[in-house]
C-alpha cells in the first residue's frame, strides 16, 4: 500500500505542477520545465524506495517540511512521500476538529462560536496544535475568501445560514449539533484538498487568534487566475461548451432535481412520522388505563401498552435519524451541485473570452496574423480550469459514491433495528396472551 500511495502521490503532485506552469511560466518554457519536474519526482521516489523501513519499523505520522507554502512545493513532495500511511491509505500533514460549541449573549446579538483545534506538521504553520474559536460568519469569510482565490476549484458549500423563524430553534442544542457537524465535514473537506488546504485565508482562518484584523483589510490581491476571471468580457456569447462540459452541466442539472425531489418527499415521510409518533404516546397510556378496570385482562393490557410506548421510543430514534444524518447530506449535495455549476459558469466565462479574443485576431487584415501573448494567456487560463475542474468533479464524484453508499446502508440499518424492536416488542406479549387462554 505504501508504494502505491506514493506513487499516486506524485501523479497528484506532478498534476498540481502542471497546473501551475499553465499559470506562471511562459509557454515556451513550459516543457523544459514540465520534464525537469518529472525528472526530479522519479529521483525522489528512487531515493524513497531505496531508503524505505521494514514493514516491522513504526515511524511517527508527520514529516519535516521546508520550503514554499505552494502545495506543488518540495515540503508538500515530501509530506506527501512520508513513511507511515494512515487507515485510508493516504498520508495526512493536517488535522482539523469542529467542537465545543458555546453561546455568547451580547447586548446586540447572541451567536454560538465553535472551537476549531487544529494538529500539522507542516512548515507553513508554526505551532504544530492551535485552538481558535470561530461563528458561522468566519466561516462565510472564508468560503468567499476561496472562492475569490481560487476560481477554478469547487469550494465545499457551508449549511444554510438562515431558518425558519418560529420552526426550527437555532439554539436548540439538536441544532447546534446538526451544525457543528456540516462546519466540521466543510472543513475537512478543505483539509483534503490538495490546493485549497494550502490556501493562506485557510492558514489565518486556522491560526489567527483575531480574524477580525484580517478582515478588517478589505479583499485581498486575488490570484492571476481570480482577477482575469473577475474581469472577463462579459459581451461575448459561448458558442458551445465542450462535449465533456456539457455531460457535466447536464448531469449536475438531473442531480440536483433528483436530489431535491428526495428531500421533498424525506421531509413529508418525516413530518408523518411525526404525526404518527404523537399518536402512539396517545394511544399507548388507554391500554393502561382499560387494565384497571379489567381483572382478567389487566396484565395483557399492561403488555399492550408497553409495547406501544417500545414502538413509540424506536419510531422517534428512527426520526431523530432520519431528521439528523440523511436529510443534512441531502441538502449538502443539493448546494454542492450549485458550487459546481458555478465553478461551470466561470470556465464559460473564460472559455468566451479566449474565443473574443480569436475572433479579434482573425478579423485583422494580416496574411499570417501573430497570436497575441494576451491571447495565449488566455488559453492557458482555460487549459487550467479545464484541469481543475475535472480533477475536483472526479474527487467529488468519489467523495459522493462514499459519503451515499456510507448513507443508504446507515439508513437500512436504522430501518432494520427500527422494525426488529418493534418486532420484538409485539412478540413479548404473546406470551401473556397464551397463558390467560391457557387459564380459560
Amino acid at each position: 500500500m505504501g508504494d502505491y500511495a506514493s506513487a499516486q502521490s506524485a501523479e497528484v503532485l506532478q498534476k498540481n505542477i502542471s497546473g501551475l506552469l499553465c499559470v506562471f511560466v511562459p509557454q515556451q518554457l513550459q516543457g523544459d520545465i514540465q520534464r525537469l519536474s518529472h525528472l526530479l519526482l522519479d529521483r525522489a521516489l528512487f531515493c524513497y524506495q531505496m531508503l524505505k523501513p521494514k514493514k516491522d519499523l513504526i515511524l511517527p505520522n508527520g514529516g519535516t517540511p521546508a520550503g514554499t507554502s505552494s502545495p506543488a512545493s518540495s515540503s508538500s513532495l515530501l509530506n506527501r512521500l512520508q513513511l507511515d500511511d494512515d487507515i485510508d491509505g493516504e498520508t495526512r500533514d493536517l488535522f482539523v476538529t469542529v467542537d465545543d460549541p458555546k453561546k455568547h449573549v451580547c447586548t446586540m446579538e447572541t451567536y454560538i462560536t465553535y472551537r476549531i483545534t487544529t494538529k500539522s506538521t507542516r512548515v507553513e504553520f508554526d505551532l504544530p496544535e492551535y485552538s481558535v474559536r470561530r461563528r458561522y460568519q468566519d466561516f462565510d469569510w472564508l468560503r468567499n475568501k476561496l472562492e475569490e482565490s481560487q476560481p477554478t476549484h469547487l469550494i465545499p458549500p457551508l449549511p444554510e445560514k438562515f431558518v425558519v423563524k418560529g420552526v426550527v430553534d437555532r439554539f436548540s442544542e439538536e441544532f447546534v449539533e446538526t451544525r457543528r457537524k456540516a462546519l466540521d465535514k466543510f472543513l475537512k473537506r478543505i483539509t483534503d484538498h490538495p490546493v485549497l488546504s494550502f490556501n493562506e485565508h485557510f492558514n489565518v482562518f486556522l491560526t489567527a487568534k483575531d480574524l477580525n484584523a484580517y478582515k478588517k483589510q478589505g479583499i485581498a490581491l486575488l490570484t492571476r487566475v481570480g482577477e482575469s476571471v473577475k474581469h472577463v468580457t462579459g459581451g461575448y456569447k459561448l458558442r458551445s461548451r465542450p462535449l465533456e462540459f456539457a455531460a457535466i452541466g447536464d448531469y449536475l442539472d438531473t442531480f440536483a432535481l433528483k436530489l431535491g425531489t428526495i428531500d421533498r418527499i424525506a421531509q413529508r415521510i418525516i413530518k408523518e412520522e411525526i404525526e404518527y409518533l404523537v399518536e402512539l404516546r396517545e394511544y399507548g397510556p388507554v391500554y393502561s388505563t382499560w387494565s384497571t378496570l379489567e381483572g382478567e385482562l389487566a396484565e395483557p393490557l399492561e403488555g399492550v401498552s408497553a409495547c406501544i410506548g417500545n414502538c413509540s421510543t424506536a419510531l422517534e430514534e428512527l426520526t431523530d435519524d432520519m431528521t439528523e444524518d440523511f436529510l443534512p447530506v441531502l441538502r449538502e449535495y443539493i448546494l454542492y451541485s450549485d458550487s459546481m455549476k458555478s465553478v461551470l459558469k466561470k470556465r464559460d466565462q473564460v472559455q468566451a473570452e479566449y474565443e473574443a479574443k480569436l475572433e479579434a485576431v482573425a478579423l485583422r487584415k494580416e496574411d499570417r496574423p501573430k497570436v497575441p501573448a494576451d491571447v495565449e494567456k488566455c488559453q492557458d487560463r482555460m487549459e487550467c480550469f479545464n484541469a481543475d475542474l475535472k480533477a475536483d468533479m472526479e474527487r467529488w464524484q468519489n467523495n459522493k459514491r462514499q459519503d451515499f453508499r456510507q448513507l443508504l446502508m446507515g439508513m437500512a440499518d436504522k430501518n432494520i433495528q427500527y422494525y426488529e424492536k418493534c418486532l420484538m416488542a409485539w412478540e413479548s406479549i404473546i406470551p401473556l396472551l397464551q397463558e390467560k387462554q391457557e387459564a380459560k
